[in-house]
């Protein structure tokens, strides 16, 4: 892997470690992240510290990976795609000393539909869909369909 720093006009990339074969489109901040082998990063996606991105994964734009998400090889993540990890979030500054981090893990093959939120604390599970739009609050089991507010099986 090699170690990118780059600041210019249309991205800023700090400290992030890049595989081979892997395209950062204009538009992303990532800052102490990883991204694996034959990835791509859209448009207006910012991957925050300890993120970690597989091999051959697709993070599509407009998207927001926060510290504590990862995601296995082969994932894909549709536009606009939001994930959290914080439930119980505060406007103090002072919170941030005493946030417990809720981190997020997407297996492998996993695909997540355009405009979902992804609450902290969750699993999803190898090979499993998210519907675009839903918001999931819990874990979703491998190969399993979720869809809807909040997400649930069909």
């Amino acid at each position: 892997m090699e170690l990118l720093d780059v600041t210019e006009p249309r991205r800023v990339l700090r400290n992030v470690r890049v595989g081979a074969r892997v395209t950062i489109w204009n538009w992303v901040n990532a800052y102490d992240c990883e991204i694996g082998d034959d990835s791509m990063i859209g448009t207006f996606v910012e991957l925050q510290s300890g993120v970690r991105i597989g091999r051959q994964c697709r993070v599509s734009s407009h998207s927001f990976l926060c510290e504590g998400v990862v995601l296995e090889d082969e994932v894909f993540v549709g536009h606009g795609v939001m994930f959290v990890n914080d439930n119980a979030p505060s406007g103090r500054l002072e919170h941030r000393e005493t946030w417990d981090l809720s981190p997020v893990l997407v297996r492998q093959g996993a695909a997540i539909g355009s405009n979902a939120t992804i609450l902290g604390g969750v699993t999803i599970g190898r090979d499993a869909v998210v519907g675009a739009g839903a918001v999931v609050t819990r874990d979703v089991p491998d190969g399993a369909t979720v869809v809807g507010v909040p997400a649930r099986l069909p």
